[in-house]
């Protein structure tokens, strides 16, 4: 297969979600013949329900600065597939993603043709799959795996993990990991190894306790992060929403200079920072600089991301705020950073979301913070459809079908000195930023 033979075969299995099967046996089987190419390399495995992109990304940066050869996978995507793989921060090739996932289709189809499996792996398995392949052909030091979702059915977890860490639990996708947090916890707390420490962020209480019941089982170390000090906001409206802060770790104080923006990636940053304390415990090189640079230097598209529709014109058109905020807690992430930064601005919100999400409490957290809310369909099976989102609010808002008549109405609509905030969704946030930086005049800020 080409490549959009390969992708075109991907989509074909179904959406990830949807089409969802949660266990390992069809990857293990998948791996089985595959050469087992997750032995191959170690790896950190994060999971959570907020956060763990953004500390998988942190930990990547933070690895590359140390001069390692590193491994990040990471789901979804906003534009390309490719940019759920990645080597030293470079997306793997398209003619290397298709070649692979080649080999991992035709694996696939003989396991069901030698009845091994009853259906073909599904998309996740095999995106998986790729992943690992492409790693362990690249000789990479160590991986960054993100949970897909869950943790311990997911098809990231037959990883050999030196270090798993576990950000923030909240409530999400509860048709398959429970209604509560104690359910959502334990499942997540499956990616917990015997002997293998674990990193983790403050939790609620019953979260937590599901958390330590698992690892007291497993006998699995356990760090908790502290609290930072000296936290305060950076200067310069360049850095609007960054932090700097000083933290004390079990092996030395770091004072930081945090890339990515909002003061809940203080939190993602500091179980980043125990989890390069914790590989180095384990034999690798990673100086105390190395692991400010990467804090520094991290970055992940589409989480409080700042865009000039035409910086040229930086006057006459408002600032864009891109953020996932695809759940209630990151709901509040997202209106703690604007009442914070932005309230004293005209701010539009476009806001398209997934029908299983809680809409109507996300609205409820979001919708005050905005002069005027513009809701949207997404291009997904799972997309909310945009009546529908308005009958969950308390608020009138307006009803645009089309993404992108959705986003020229909020430039006509917005102020110049005003913020247009795109959120609900990563697909929606996706979909914007193509269209934004498609252009060569865009440029991000």
């Amino acid at each position: 297969m080409n490549f959009d033979e390969a992708t075109k075969y991907l989509y074909s299995l179904g959406n990830e979600i949807l089409a969802m099967k949660l266990g390992l046996e069809s990857v293990r089987a998948l791996a089985g013949v595959s050469g087992a190419p997750q032995k191959r390399f170690p790896a950190v495995h994060i999971a959570g329900t907020n956060g763990k992109g953004s500390t998988a990304a942190m930990s990547a940066s933070i690895l590359r600065a140390a001069g390692l050869r590193v491994g990040l996978y990471t789901s979804p995507h906003l534009v390309s597939i490719t940019e759920r793989i990645r080597v030293d921060g470079c997306e793997i090739m398209p003619d290397e993603f298709a070649r692979i996932a080649t080999d991992v289709r035709a694996a696939g189809e003989r396991l069901v043709a030698e009845n091994v499996m009853g259906a073909v792996p599904t998309f996740f398995e095999q995106m998986t799959m790729i992943a690992y392949q492409y790693f362990a052909e690249r000789k990479v030091d160590l991986a960054v795996l993100e949970v897909g979702l869950g943790g311990r059915l997911d098809a990231t977890n037959i990883c050999e993990p030196l270090v798993t860490a576990i950000t923030p639990i909240g409530f999400d996708h509860q048709q398959y990991l429970g209604d509560t947090l104690s359910s959502i916890a334990g499942e997540k707390a499956g990616i917990i190894k015997s002997g293998v420490p674990l990193v983790i962020a403050p939790q609620p209480g019953e979260a937590m306790r599901a958390i330590a019941a698992r690892r007291q089982e497993l006998n699995a170390p356990i760090i908790e992060t502290s609290h930072p000090f000296e936290v305060e906001t950076m200067d310069g409206v360049e850095n609007i929403g960054r932090y700097r802060f000083r933290y004390r770790a079990s092996m030395d104080e770091y004072t930081v200079r945090l890339g990515l923006r909002g003061r809940h990636q203080i939190t993602n940053a500091l179980v980043a920072i125990h989890i390069a304390e914790q590989l180095r415990i384990a034999g690798f090189d990673i100086p105390s600089a190395a692991i400010v640079e990467g804090l520094n230097k991290a970055e992940w598209p589409g989480r409080l991301e700042m865009i000039r529709p035409s910086p040229s014109q930086a006057s006459l058109a408002p600032l864009i705020l891109l953020d996932g905020a695809h759940n209630a807690a990151g709901a509040r992430a997202l209106r703690d950073f604007l009442d914070e930064h932005f309230h004293s601005t005209p701010i539009t919100i476009l806001f398209g979301v997934m029908a299983d999400k809680a809409i109507g409490e996300m609205g409820e957290i979001l919708f005050p913070a905005a002069s005027q809310v513009i809701v949207t369909r997404i291009a997904s099976p799972r997309a909310a459809d945009p009546s529908a989102i308005a009958e969950s609010v308390h608020r009138a808002v307006i009803r645009i079908e089309n993404v992108g008549d959705a986003l020229d109405e909020a430039l006509r609509i917005t102020a110049p000195d005003g913020l247009i905030v795109v959120c609900g969704s990563l697909f929606l946030v996706g979909e914007i930023r193509q269209s934004l930086l498609r252009p060569a005049e865009h440029a991000t800020e």
